[in-house]
């Protein structure tokens, strides 16, 4: 009889255990960005704000290049020349309109009148085609370990969707808002992609209406108590972004934010306090020039401001336009220094990444976009960062 021998039993082993979440850094440093901004705002100033195309791309390549995910950082590879050629053929759509806009107001009052309607309505869907837009030239222009994102979908289509919700949201008060939001996420998401590896949003509005139904009730007293107002609207910009950044998918690739709900506040009373700061000293500069000129033309000031010459002062003229561009552009260094670096530091520091080994094996995929759309939204001033 042979005997029948079995090898022995062996357990299998056990799974390997899924990696922690992962937090996301930022490695880059406050004063470079703040030598950045500064730099570029004089050459704005030099170049009469078209230097502003070549100063966005730089706080971008800067952002992207400091953001760590798994220890790599992300690369920015768009161009100031794509952003000024897309403002450009954007004015050449733009400005014909504004200008049949402007003869059909000359025309008759009544016209104008009439005109303002779907003028407003045009503008409103025309502006959420450039976000659209813009939003695929700059997912194109993104890179992470040598793969790009890219995006698909119709920009019409989503102006259209974004039209029909923004109605509703209207007739509703701003109840609909974030069933808004999530069904317009899911849109751009559906259609958003890392290589191969389709995104997706599995935010909902009900849940962005739980977390912030309270600000909406407050929102009327803030037109009224006017302190209260950077309370709320700080708020309600952090409760939006840790919901957003939580409904974030890339396949298996998750986002999870914990940002709290004061953790913007104080951005925005920073800023609010540089206003104040910046204001009074353009008033300071306001009456010395108007006290200089004055002393220029030889008479005294009150008869100076009380004469037809003050109206009609060139010196003047040049001393305010000089004095409101420096003003400008030293408030949109405060605003770029704290609510783009900032904020984008202060977001990213409450961000996690799961299931990251989801884009280890990423095919590339997509095509490059062109930047009309970010000249589209730079004409109608709705261009995200």
């Amino acid at each position: 009889m042979n005997e029948m021998s079995w090898p022995p039993q062996v357990p299998p082993p056990p799974p390997s255990p899924m990696p922690p979440p992962m937090p996301v850094g930022f490695s880059g440093s406050r004063s470079d960005f703040f030598h950045l901004v500064k730099r570029g705002a004089g050459l704005e100033f030099v170049t009469l704000g078209f230097y502003r195309f070549w100063l966005l791309t730089d706080i971008r390549r800067h952002l992207w290049a400091n953001t760590l995910v798994d220890g790599d950082a992300a690369e920015y590879t768009g161009r100031g020349k794509e952003l000024l050629i897309g403002f450009l053929v954007a004015m050449a759509i733009l400005v014909p309109v504004y200008l049949a806009y402007f003869l059909a107001g000359l025309e008759a009052e009544h016209i104008q009148a009439f005109a303002s309607i779907p003028l407003v309505a045009f503008f409103y869907i025309f502006g959420q085609f450039a976000i659209y837009r813009a939003r695929r030239y700059r997912l194109t222009r993104t890179v992470w370990r040598g793969v790009r994102f890219w995006m698909s979908g119709s920009g019409w289509k989503y102006a259209l969707y974004a039209s029909l919700w923004g109605l509703l949201s209207a007739v509703t008060l701003g109840l609909a808002l974030p069933w808004r939001t999530a069904a317009l996420e899911r849109y751009k998401m559906r259609h958003s992609f890392y290589g191969d590896l389709q995104g997706s949003f599995e935010g909902r509005g009900w849940e962005f209406f739980k977390r912030g139904w309270w600000l909406w009730l407050l929102a009327p007293i803030a037109f009224v108590v006017y302190p209260i107002a950077p309370f709320i609207y700080g708020a309600f910009k952090a409760i939006e972004w840790r919901w957003w950044l939580s409904g974030i998918r890339f396949g298996d690739v998750r986002l999870e934010s914990s940002l709290p709900k004061s953790a913007l506040i104080g951005l925005y009373w920073k800023v609010i306090g540089w206003i104040v700061v910046l204001g009074l000293v353009f008033s300071v500069y306001l009456a010395l020039a108007a006290a200089l000129v004055a002393s220029m033309s030889g008479d005294a000031f009150t008869e100076f401001f009380t004469s037809q010459e003050f109206a009609r002062s060139i010196p003047l003229l040049v001393l305010m336009g000089v004095g409101y561009l420096v003003f400008a552009l030293a408030m949109n260094i405060v605003i770029r220094v704290y609510l783009s670096r900032d904020l984008w530091v202060r977001v990213l520091g409450s961000v996690n990444i799961s299931g990251i080994e989801a884009a280890a094996n990423v095919a590339a995929r997509g095509e490059m976009a062109n930047a009309l759309g970010e000249g589209f939204a730079d004409g109608l001033d709705v261009g995200g960062f």
